[in-house]
């Protein structure tokens, strides 16, 4: 019985998104086609342990929620006029009578449809992320507030919420088009970036990396590539997705430690990831210039990719595709990237004079990774002092322990080398 568990387990996370999408588009709820495909994962707990698994079990939890979804219209079509004219109109278009074909359409445009629909603009951020990890993911409310190191009711309201903000601002189920599909697309994208950036450095608690949000974001970025194969932004994400994710190993040391990027055994990275990862932005690039961040971001991850050293860093072109990106979409965050770049290409006080004129920023505010770059490149232009206050300024600000013992242990570095009779550098 304890197999048999496993396996709906494992067959819920691969067909859930396909079930949800194809009750979504008949029933026009998001809300109400998970509750219909949750149904029919109960009856399968119910069913399989005594009956067995299915040979089709995808199809089998599909029939299920298809039966379920007819009881459902036409038990609504008289208790709400909506529902009944819904009723009418898939009466008239025989859908009543044969849900088969419209259960079993394209799954790709069902998908990519929920995706649309998940990352609605009109919901917040943190509700886009946790909807499309609970729809798309088939991630439960308890995983997705382990991973963010929220609290599982936040996140279950989060969800709740959402679903209800879809269905009040009635919400289309459908692939927009022209202007408002490029926008959508970018909601899109910014979901699954943001999931990947929270597994590739961890906003808070005791571990560096989640490599589970990694692997989420990859898949749905790599799903996303075969239902709008002609994006080229959707292919640069998943070239970004890919080369850093090929990192994931060499970040971290023995005991779970840091390993920062010039530190880490190349040795270490994913080869396979880098060369997916570079086929992606090859795919980006074939529409030509200009390029969009993601594409941008992607060149950058693979001039990195490509040096078999550190020391063969090509940084003087990371600066230049910096410099491009940051004309694309001005961010305080891009310049500060953008200085790192050019410290490591013309020398630390270059950088420190981009870094400084940041200061101000409000944006960066409690930002701790602005005192971290300016404690590196104060450290290397020999203002030990200066450096240690930095480092320990920004290991006051990171919410993430790995990172502030880092940021520490970089600050105590400072005292120590001071004491052993470090000078400040002449003239900074």
């Amino acid at each position: 019985m304890t197999d048999t568990y496993r396996v709906i387990d494992a067959v819920w996370r691969i067909e859930s998104a396909k079930l949800i999408a194809g009750l979504a588009r008949i029933v026009r709820d998001v809300g109400l086609a998970e509750d219909l495909a949750q149904d029919a994962l109960v009856a399968a707990l119910e069913q399989w342990p005594e009956s067995g698994v299915p040979d089709k079990p995808g199809g089998w939890l599909m029939a299920v929620a298809k039966r379920r979804a007819v009881d459902a219209l036409r038990r609504s079509a008289t208790l709400d006029r909506k529902h009944e004219q819904l009723g009418r109109e898939l009466e008239s278009r025989q859908q009543m009578d044969d849900l088969d074909a419209a259960i079993d359409d394209d799954v790709g445009d069902d998908l990519l449809r929920l995706m649309f629909v998940a990352c609605h603009p009109v919901l917040a951020a943190e509700a886009r992320v946790a909807l499309t990890l609970r729809l798309l993911g088939g991630l439960t409310a308890e995983e997705i507030a382990r991973a963010f190191l929220v609290p599982e009711p936040t996140v279950a309201q989060r969800i709740f919420r959402a679903k209800r903000t879809l269905a009040a601002a009635r919400v289309p189920f459908e692939v927009p088009t022209g202007a408002e599909r490029a926008t959508r697309l970018s909601s899109v994208l910014e979901v699954v970036y943001l999931i990947f950036n929270e597994g590739y450095a961890a906003t808070a608690g005791d571990e560096w990396t989640r490599p589970a949000l990694c692997d989420e974001a990859l898949r749905l970025g790599r799903v996303l590539t075969a239902l709008a194969p002609k994006e080229p932004e959707v292919h640069g994400l998943v070239a970004l997705m890919e080369i850093q994710a090929s990192r994931l190993r060499a970040r971290t040391g023995p005991a779970g430690e840091p390993v920062v990027l010039l530190d880490q055994d190349r040795a270490r990275w994913d080869q396979l990831l880098i060369r997916r990862g570079l086929a992606a932005l090859e795919r980006a690039g074939e529409a030509g210039p200009p390029f969009g961040p993601y594409t941008l971001q992607a060149a950058i991850a693979a001039c990195h990719a490509r040096a078999v050293a550190a020391a063969d860093t090509d940084w003087v072109r990371i600066a230049a595709l910096y410099e491009a990106l940051a004309q694309l979409t001005p961010s305080p965050v891009v310049e500060l990237n953008r200085a790192v770049a050019l410290a490591m290409a013309f020398g630390p006080a270059v950088g420190l004079e981009l870094v400084d004129s940041l200061a101000s920023e409000p944006a960066l505010r409690g930002y701790h990774l602005l005192p971290s770059v300016r404690g590196d490149l104060l450290a290397k232009l020999g203002r030990l002092g200066e450096a240690g206050a930095e480092f320990a300024r920004a290991a006051s600000l990171t919410r993430n322990r790995r990172e502030r013992d880092l940021l520490l242990a970089r600050a105590a570095a400072c005292e120590v080398e001071l004491e052993r009779g470090g000078r400040p550098a002449a003239g900074g």
